[in-house]
């Protein structure tokens, strides 16, 4: 497969080259139709216009939110309750994706030598020391990180159209999956195939940002793909989501957009928040504990602003979550 001179560019170039019908908001209108059932929202944290917040993960206690920004090659610590910031590391290159190991430190993809090199990197969460894990060898452009079991971690390729699996322990990855769904449906369509992915009751659920696509992919007792991934929702342009444990609804940041959806076990789709609440250029999405607050990246529509231009990025926090206990039949 046709590969990119500079992987780490890719996330840029992706939105950067959008085409005219885009520059000149014309989407296709996937969301018009959806019903409208706007949550609460406040805004935790701002940063400058043009700050390409990406990818979130939240401390045990939700007391803490670790940011990327993709394009400064920084990870920022953010207080969820007085939205206070520092910058916790800085990598030399390019940073997207993030997870919390087991020892709370982080594990961060991007590219490494100045976003030349496809990477995945440990940052220590009380330090911020970074040090390089991985290198996978023939990956592209390395994108949303979940953990599967353990050490284990599944980290989307968006264009090599493959899933990798990092072991942090053994700092070992290889191919998990690949397979034409995962991948572009042309490969000079600069938008990211295979993008944010969870694992949940037993299978892997990845978006595909360029097709349009939510697929699924199951698990064996192994946590091997049991099968290969097929459509569990088509005409949703999704970027990173979160899945509510106990109801099973997806929650979903749908990037150009500027919006969050929420999407039932059963694929309805409900509109919960729009510019208007923060959410311009939305980009990731995480839950904190009890589920009943939805946290949520953006870069204030960068590549595709909503009217009145640009906003700030920014960290916001929907009130979405069910009662303690309740569950979706």
């Amino acid at each position: 497969m046709k590969t990119v001179p500079n992987p780490a560019a890719a996330l840029a170039a992706a939105f950067l080259l959008i085409t005219p019908a885009l520059a000149r908001q014309e989407l296709p209108p996937l969301f018009v139709g959806a019903p409208h059932v706007i949550a609460p929202a406040r805004t935790v944290a701002s940063f400058p216009k043009n700050t390409f917040l990406e990818n979130l993960a939240l401390s045990e206690d939700g007391a803490t939110a670790y940011v990327t920004s993709h394009e400064e090659g920084k990870v920022y610590r953010i207080g969820t309750r007085d939205g206070a910031r520092s910058e916790l590391a800085r990598v030399a290159g390019k940073v997207t994706g993030i997870a919390l190991d087991r020892r709370g430190d982080l594990l961060v993809t991007g590219a490494a030598d100045g976003g030349k090199t496809p990477a995945v990197f440990r940052i220590a969460g009380r330090t911020g020391q970074v040090e390089r894990l991985v290198t996978p060898k023939g990956a592209v452009f390395l994108n949303g990180i979940t953990r599967l079991s353990g050490d284990r971690y599944l980290v989307a390729d968006s264009y090599r159209g493959a899933i990798w699996e990092v072991n942090a322990a053994r700092r070992t990855a290889r191919v998990w999956a690949q397979d034409p769904l995962l991948a572009r449906s042309d490969p000079k369509d600069t938008f990211p195939a295979v993008n944010g992915i969870r694992v949940h009751r037993g299978a892997v659920y990845a978006s595909n940002t360029q097709r349009k696509l939510l697929l699924r992919i199951p698990l064996t007792k192994a946590l091997t793909p049991a099968g290969k991934p097929s459509v569990w929702l088509r005409d949703v342009n999704l970027d990173d989501f979160a899945i509510e444990p106990r109801t099973g609804d997806l929650y979903a940041t749908t990037h150009v957009y500027n919006s969050v959806v929420r999407i039932t076990p059963g694929g309805e789709l409900t509109v919960i928040a729009e510019a208007g609440q923060g959410v311009a250029g939305s980009t990731s999405a995480a839950f904190g504990p009890g589920g009943r607050a939805l946290y949520v990246t953006t870069n204030g529509g960068m590549f595709l602003p909503p009217p009145g231009g640009v906003g700030p990025g920014r960290l916001v926090r929907l009130e979405v979550g069910a009662p303690k206990g309740a569950a979706r039949p």
